[in-house]
């Protein structure tokens, strides 16, 4: 079954026989029976693994975890918080870390959703599931994706060195047990959406942070300007 998925070799080798496993079989049962009810699961399948093949592992410079995809027919695209370039306005949350970010390093990003260029530097914009039914929030939660998903956070905790983990709101800083802060930075914050981002979220320069921690051990920063 490993081979007919679309992510880059570096990660079949390290989570390759996850697919195989009867928690995989079972979302697969459910996601078929979601497809037998007619109902559109978000997004497109040759996207569920874009973040895996947009980012080889052993291109990951940093980390952002997301929750699921936009529930929005033509938003989502396998990379979290990322919308298709066509897509206005931004999304609130995007749009506040636009507004981070503006504030951090004087970039303007306003023009577009697609972080696909951020993806191709090295950051890893994983969401914790990796589906959801159109209109529906949270919809595929607890079906699997998030075994799979932290078998990937585990892999690059082992596998790497100088990762930055950009951990936004609870559901991400639940992931912090799993990575191992003597060769790893995490940098934590309230999440960016409107209904918690004036608890601390603005003013924490994630992205300074994020590439002075990698010049400092001897990696390239990441362009976080989008053309």
């Amino acid at each position: 079954m490993k081979k007919t998925i679309d992510i880059d070799e570096s990660w079949l080798d390290v989570i390759g026989d996850e697919f195989s496993q009867p928690y995989m079989q079972e979302l697969k049962t459910f996601l078929q029976s979601k497809k037998a009810q007619k109902i559109n699961i978000l997004p497109h399948s040759s996207l569920w693994f874009n973040a895996l093949k947009t980012t080889p592992l052993h291109n990951v410079r940093a980390v952002i975890i997301g929750q699921d995809p936009y529930p929005t027919v033509g938003h989502s695209h396998g990379l979290c918080f990322s919308v298709l370039p066509d897509v206005k306005p931004i999304p609130k949350s995007l749009v506040n870390i636009y507004k981070e970010l503006q504030d951090d390093l004087g970039i303007d990003n306003f023009h577009t959703g697609y972080l696909q260029s951020w993806a191709e530097q090295g950051v890893l914009l994983l969401n914790s599931v990796l589906t959801v039914d159109a209109g529906n929030s949270a919809s595929h939660r607890g079906m699997g994706w998030e075994q799979l998903t932290d078998k990937i956070i585990a892999a690059i905790n082992e596998q790497t060195d100088h990762v930055v983990f950009i951990l936004w709101g609870k559901y991400a800083q639940d992931k912090c047990a799993m990575i191992d802060t003597s060769k790893h930075l995490i940098i934590k914050s309230p999440h960016p959406s409107p209904l918690s981002a004036h608890r601390g979220f603005f003013g924490t320069k994630p992205f300074s942070r994020t590439n002075n921690y990698l010049a400092e051990n001897g990696k390239p920063s990441i362009d976080w300007a989008i053309v």
